[in-house]
Formats: C-alpha cells, sequence, structure tokens
C-alpha cells in the first residue's frame, strides 16, 4: 500500500534555496498517489527565521546569511555537522495531526539518544529535543495542503559558535549541545540510518526506497 511506502534520499550536502524550493515544488506539485519522502542532508552555514521570527533574536549574524522562512518557530542554524532531516509526508492520508507528527519527531530523537545512553526529554513549550536542559534537536515544520515540509536539525559533530549570535528558537538564555559533547562517534550518515530507522518504524512505513538526488533541482 502506497501508505506504507516511503522514499528516503540522502542529499549530501545541499544550498538551503535550492533545497527549500525544492520542498516547495514538491509539496505544491503532489497528487494523492504520490509516495512519501523523507530527505537527510546538511547545509552550508545560515540562519533561518521562522514565519513569526523577531529581529530582535538575531543578536550578531556577522558574515552568515539570514534567511526568512515559511516553517514554525523563531531563529535557528544550519551548519556542516548538523542532520537536517526533512519529513514529506502526507498527513491527511496517514491520519495523524501536526501534534502527532512533531511527537513522532521528538520520540524518535529520544529513541536515537538513549541508544547512545543519553536521556534526551521534549518540552511542549519549544518543540525539539534537549538533553540536561540544552538543546540538541530542533523540530519546525509547515502544513500545506494536508502535507508536512520542513522537519528536524540534530547537532551531531559541528561548530556551536554561531549559535551565541542568535536567541536560538527566541530563547535568551537557551543553552546548545551536540552528540560530540557526550562522547558519540557515529557519522552524520551512520546517525541518519539510525534515525530514519525509528522514523519510518513510528510512521508505519515497511516499504523503503533509496532515491539520489533533489527533486525539482534549479540551477
Amino acid at each position: 500500500m502506497i501508505t506504507h511506502s516511503v522514499i528516503i534520499r540522502d542529499l549530501g550536502l545541499q544550498e538551503y534555496n535550492q533545497c527549500w524550493e525544492a520542498m516547495k515544488t514538491f509539496t505544491n506539485q503532489r497528487g494523492p498517489s504520490d509516495i512519501d519522502e523523507i530527505w537527510f542532508l546538511e547545509h552550508p552555514p545560515i540562519f533561518t527565521q521562522g514565519q513569526n521570527g523577531k529581529s530582535e533574536h538575531l543578536l550578531n549574524p556577522g558574515n552568515i546569511p539570514v534567511i526568512h522562512v515559511d516553517r514554525g518557530g523563531q531563529v535557528t542554524y544550519h551548519g556542516p555537522g548538523q542532520l537536517v532531516v526533512y519529513i514529506l509526508i502526507d498527513l491527511k492520508r496517514k491520519k495523524i495531526n501536526i501534534r502527532e507528527i512533531v511527537t513522532i519527531l521528538e520520540e524518535s530523537v529520544i529513541q536515537l539518544l538513549a541508544e547512545l545512553n543519553i536521556t534526551g526529554i521534549a518540552e511542549t513549550k519549544a518543540p525539539g529535543v534537549y538533553v540536561n536542559e540544552k538543546k540538541i534537536c530542533s523540530v519546525g515544520l509547515r502544513i500545506r495542503r494536508g502535507c508536512s515540509f520542513h522537519g528536524l536539525a540534530l547537532n551531531v559533530d559541528m561548530d556551536l559558535e554561531p549559535f551565541c549570535r542568535i536567541n536560538p528558537c527566541g530563547f535568551s538564555q537557551l543553552e546548545i549541545t551536540q552528540l560530540r559533547e557526550f562522547n558519540a562517534t557515529m557519522t552524520l550518515k551512520e546517525t541518519a540510518n539510525k534515525l530514519i530507522g525509528y522514523l519510518t518504524q513510528k510512521l508505519g512505513y515497511n516499504k523503503l526506497l533509496t532515491k539520489m538526488g533533489l527533486p525539482y533541482a534549479t540551477n
């Protein structure tokens, strides 16, 4: 059944704007028979400001670009060494709502952390996953035509300094952490494979199809 199938794309390092445009095009053009997709990738350094983001949370972006995007939430940072997972799912077909998909994303990360003997928790007031009150994973989604895009960003092994240039997710005292700080030695791809295993299980996919390249990419 189509509801049990998903396409997985390993996209490597992708410019943010190109990936964002591809997500929007995919969501706008998909039909009821199109298979859901999960993309995992990295972005070059960039700050993204959500729909309701306030400029006061951009403290000193410096030479890192800032882009205003159509996901929920405030400002966050993406950069190499961070695992970004985009969730392009027909939620109406799956019969799940926005709160349920956010919970699935958070619980999948928490399970991954538990496998590494790291205790993660979710916070209802600020979506994402936290370890010792430090944020390790951000979640931000957009729903259009009953379908989700954007997704989560899990800090694996990256330079955390740019987070000091913003109030992450709109919180001035929020500290950021990553897997490397807990002696986790998995590569980004190993982390992605484990996380996608948890995600696909929780979402009820039992047929995983692998495809290469970014759909609807523009030069």
